[in-house]
């Protein structure tokens, strides 16, 4: 296995192609067999060439890609100025199938897994490992990512939601010789190959772990026999002064996904929004359907316990990965993140860098960011989701 990745900031996409492209041959023995291209909203006009650059140049791989207010590439992060980024592997024991399924092609809820096999063109006997990329407007992606899960169990699902404008049509998503408008594209990679994921969701808890005790859909009625609005005040004034602050605009709730989860640790909480409470009645608003028994803890963010968040996640990393071992990365960052956030460039690509190792990162600046938490594949906001590609430990075909 061998990945490359180049990035440009040349307006002229022609340009910033053949940059690309340069520095992939002179790292890639051969062809690649699969190709993956990020481009930056400064060249919305000229998407449509994208799919036949790559064909006449790397005519005989699987290509997938797709628009993004922000572009990672050769592990940097090109914002707010034109960015194109393009990483290519050579996959050898690997099978790629490469997908484009709509969003009325998606398999209602009580659809046998087969279903769901068919529209993918790939089994889960084949212990497949999915990336995958959707557009905003289109494509249902929860129903998407849920459907992949009871599909194929096992399997790593990584990916982002096409970002850059305010239209469909300004969000293309790019496979094999076209652009496309609509839907999700991807690949399911099956053989000696597997996706170890970092999911940071960039919070510090706060307070002590909940039970759920009442709810009704998203609305959080009781914790511990408690109103949990009585229990955010208890929270407040038990924090310092800094923290307080933050709580009056940074406030979340992490959910333990895993029901049989009684010890969680860093990366088990889903992170979701406080969406608003009601003073008279107690209760809170959570961006999350929850289910009483539920175990849950309140957390805050800024770009301080980001940042902590995120070296605590790849600390904790079992990184056994060489820069010349042929592994890759991909990177689906959060809008919200990179310098809007830490007020400087590179924050997370750097830091993945000293902890990991340079090998080749990828990806782009999200609508959301797609990948697993406690077991389970999710939608994400405020996320760095990671993607390490690596050959499959003891693989005997």
């Amino acid at each position: 296995m061998k990945w490359s990745s180049g990035v440009s900031e040349s307006p002229s996409l022609e340009t910033a192609f053949e940059e690309c492209y340069a520095k992939i041959k002179s790292e890639l023995d051969g062809d690649p067999n699969l190709v993956m291209a990020f481009a930056g909203v400064d060249f919305a006009n000229s998407y449509s060439t994208i799919p036949r650059l790559v064909s006449k140049k790397f005519p005989t791989a699987t290509f997938i890609g797709c628009s993004g207010n922000g572009i990672i590439g050769d592990g940097r992060e090109i914002e707010n100025r034109p960015g194109f980024s393009l990483t290519a592997a050579s996959l050898p024991a690997v099978k790629i199938t490469p997908f484009h399924v709509t969003d009325e092609d998606l398999p209602d809820g009580d659809d046998p897994p087969h279903k769901w096999e068919e529209i993918l063109g790939v089994k889960s006997s084949d212990r497949p490992e999915f990336i995958i990329l959707a557009d905003p407007f289109s494509m249902r992606s929860q129903n998407l990512v849920k459907g992949l899960d009871y599909a194929f169990p096992g399997s790593t699902i990584i990916g982002g939601i096409a970002s850059g404008g305010r239209q469909p049509e300004e969000k293309p998503l790019f496979f094999e010789k076209k652009d496309t408008l609509n839907g999700v594209v991807g690949v399911a990679l099956s053989g000696n190959i597997q996706i170890d994921t970092i999911v940071a969701q960039g919070c510090k808890p706060i307070g002590e772990l909940m039970r759920i005790t009442r709810c009704r859909r998203n609305i959080l009625e009781e914790i511990n026999g408690q109103r949990p609005f009585d229990a955010l005040g208890e929270i407040y004034m038990n924090l310092p002064e800094e923290d307080q602050k933050l709580f009056q605009h940074s406030l979340f709730l992490g959910v333990v996904m895993d029901p049989f989860n009684e010890d969680p640790a860093m990366g088990d909480f889903l992170i979701r929004n406080v969406l608003g409470a009601d003073q008279e009645k107690g209760v809170v608003a959570i961006g999350e359907l929850l289910q009483e028994g539920q175990i849950v803890q309140f957390h805050l963010r800024d770009s301080r316990t980001s940042a902590d968040n995120l070296n605590d996640m790849l600390n904790s990393y079992p990184n056994e990965i060489s820069e010349d071992g042929g592994a890759g990365a991909l990177l689906f960052s959060c809008l919200g993140r990179g310098s809007y956030l830490y007020e400087k460039p590179d924050h997370d690509t750097d830091l993945f860098r000293e902890k990991i190792g340079n090998i080749p990162l990828t990806g782009f600046f999200c609508n959301g960011e797609i990948g697993p938490v406690g077991g389970t594949t999710h939608i994400h906001g405020y996320t760095s989701a990671f993607g390490v590609i690596k050959s499959r430990p003891n693989y005997d075909g």
